[in-house]
């Protein structure tokens, strides 16, 4: 794929129906680009690898990591093939291109609505208007309305609750088979308080048998989600 002449590539194409994403189960086409910036706008880069030029959108929060012109530059990726083009974005962390995918795989959002609320607020920030319910968060970002974005919260509350214990277990020194332990820190994580984390554990009832950290997080983000 070819750098489009200047006038082009700063274009801004609408995304139609009918996306087919280049990367399914985890494999992907264009999974990282590394070279030298040759162009930078407010939510695209162009950067020119091994004498090709590759067209990127981004996010805001990305592209204040990117160097200026005639600098390095390594971004992960991502490609999207529309039914009369290929769409390449980038992404400054796994994390960032991890919470893009969950999103767009949400019925009625779409790549640059994905964009948009990745240039909002951070990835921890989303994870936890997610996983707290903060649907409003998501109506700010522009072309989401009220009933997409609850369908955000519906969809991927539990796919973040599952991410965050499967993070914790593998990176805390903490004994694996205590689940509210986990389940506790995955809440912290997510920008609870301590204390207010407990209260959403103990809210969940001791009488109900959950064994699993990620049951105890979607549970206590349920009850979290009643509440407010």
């Amino acid at each position: 794929m070819r750098t489009a002449p200047p006038r082009d590539w700063l274009t801004k194409r609408p995304v139609r129906e009918g996306v087919r994403h280049a990367a399914q189960n985890h494999e992907r086409m264009i999974a990282q680009i590394r070279g030298q910036v040759v162009a930078r706008a407010a939510d695209q880069v162009v950067v020119d690898c091994g004498g090709v030029g590759y067209q990127l959108s981004v996010s805001s929060r990305a592209l204040q990591g990117v160097p200026g012109t005639g600098k390095q530059v390594t971004l992960l990726a991502h490609l999207i093939v529309r039914e009369d083009a290929m769409h390449l974005y980038g992404f400054a962390s796994e994390a960032e291109r991890e919470l893009f995918l969950s999103l767009i795989s949400v019925g009625g959002v779409g790549p640059k609505m994905a964009i948009s609320a990745l240039s909002g607020s951070s990835t921890s920030e989303i994870r936890h208007a997610i996983a707290s319910g903060d649907a409003k968060r998501f109506q700010a970002v522009p072309g989401i309305g009220k009933k997409t974005a609850e369908r955000i919260i519906v969809e991927l509350r539990e796919k973040v609750a599952d991410d965050l214990t499967s993070e914790i277990s593998a990176g805390a020194e903490v004994d694996t088979d205590d689940a509210r332990l986990l389940a506790r820190e995955g809440l912290v994580t997510l920008g609870y308080e301590l204390v207010e984390a407990e209260r959403l554990l103990d809210a969940v009832g001791a009488d109900i048998e959950i064994s699993e950290p990620e049951e105890l997080i979607a549970a206590a983000l349920r009850g979290a989600a009643k509440a407010a």
